[in-house]
């Protein structure tokens, strides 16, 4: 049978169709073998710093990707200092591996410069928890990890509901506000109440308060003693919700006192919905954030298969449902 190509258009489509199917065929036999990825060499950015309730989850995520594929993975410890994970991404760039996963905390404005050497070196790259839109839509790359101002709007709708928060009801919030890109969850839970007349007190929480939330004692207990009628407070990570009973032990409070709510899953947060100090918290499944940009990037510079967009919110944790994710929390798996 003769293909007779009859216009520009079709002729084009013959030719990327040729194209597609000789990448296929001159595929490396192993990419289908264990150890595929043997042969990529890996940056990957955990986030917080070695031990890190949360970012020991993406650690193992990304831990069992590395035995699962074979790749060479470095990984980076950033303690959530934004400028320190900045200047460490430099560094990865100047290392030229194969792909760097990296964590989006920094925000557009910050990688955008990195991002465009890394494009110009051909390193693929990928991106986690936090999104980066402006960056991936001009240099590329994916992004594995909840949609910031979804998820954060979905937890203040369902703190109302769960709480019974009425107009007028104070609640404390405490994020990472001054953060554009980070901060935009915690902002869409404090919208998500406004807008039904919560008053919402709203307290800036810097990146040490996650590698160290016993720094946050005094802020807490202060805000909760200026404002008396407090019907809920919200937290910004797994590493301040976990901290909930030493919060509230040293504001006087018992459990239950307080409506506690916030993001992520961890065995301390496990055990405070147990004693009744923690009603809610929304996860966003943080092995997937560590196995999965692993993946994504063997697939690419093995492949050439285009990078992989998940959002990884899984919705809510509650009292009712806390003890079917207990065992893998425990485990550091979720």
């Amino acid at each position: 049978m003769t293909l007779k190509i009859t216009s520009t258009a079709t002729r084009s489509a013959a030719v990327a169709l040729a194209a597609g199917l000789l990448a296929v065929a001159s595929a490396p036999a192993s990419a289908l073998d264990d150890n595929w990825c043997k042969d990529v060499h890996i940056r990957f950015f955990v986030g917080g710093a070695e031990g890190d309730a949360f970012g020991t989850i993406v650690y193992n995520g990304a831990k069992r990707a590395e035995g699962d594929l074979g790749p060479t993975v470095d990984y980076i410890f950033s303690g959530w200092d934004v400028e320190k994970m900045t200047q460490q991404l430099r560094e990865a760039v100047a290392a030229k591996p194969d792909g760097i996963a990296m964590m989006g905390h920094p925000g557009d404005a910050a990688i955008m410069p990195l991002a465009e050497e890394a494009s110009k070196a051909g390193i693929q790259m990928m991106y986690q928890n936090v999104p980066v839109p402006q960056v991936v839509g001009k240099y590329g790359g994916g992004y594995v990890g909840a949609q910031q101002e979804a998820q954060g709007r979905a937890l203040g709708a369902e703190a109302v509901r769960r709480a019974g928060l009425q107009s007028g009801d104070t609640v404390i919030m405490l994020g990472p506000f001054d953060n554009e890109n980070r901060g935009a969850r915690e902002r869409g839970t404090v919208a998500a109440m406004e807008e039904v007349g919560v008053k919402v007190v709203k307290l800036n929480s810097p990146p040490e308060w996650a590698a160290d939330p016993n720094q946050a004692i005094p802020v807490i207990t202060a805000a909760l003693l200026n404002n008396p009628d407090t019907k809920a407070v919200g937290y910004p990570g797994g590493q301040m919700l976990g901290n909930v009973p030493t919060y509230m032990q040293a504001a006087g409070k018992k459990a239950g006192d307080i409506f506690n709510f916030g993001f992520d899953t961890s065995p301390q947060i496990v055990e405070a919905f147990k004693d009744g100090w923690v009603q809610l918290t929304a996860d966003q499944q943080p092995f997937l954030q560590g196995y999965l940009p692993i993946l994504s990037l063997c697939q690419q510079v093995v492949l050439g298969l285009a990078p992989m967009n998940v959002d990884t919110g899984a919705g809510f944790v509650t009292p009712d449902n806390y003890e079917k994710v207990a065992k893998l929390a425990t485990e550091g798996l979720r």
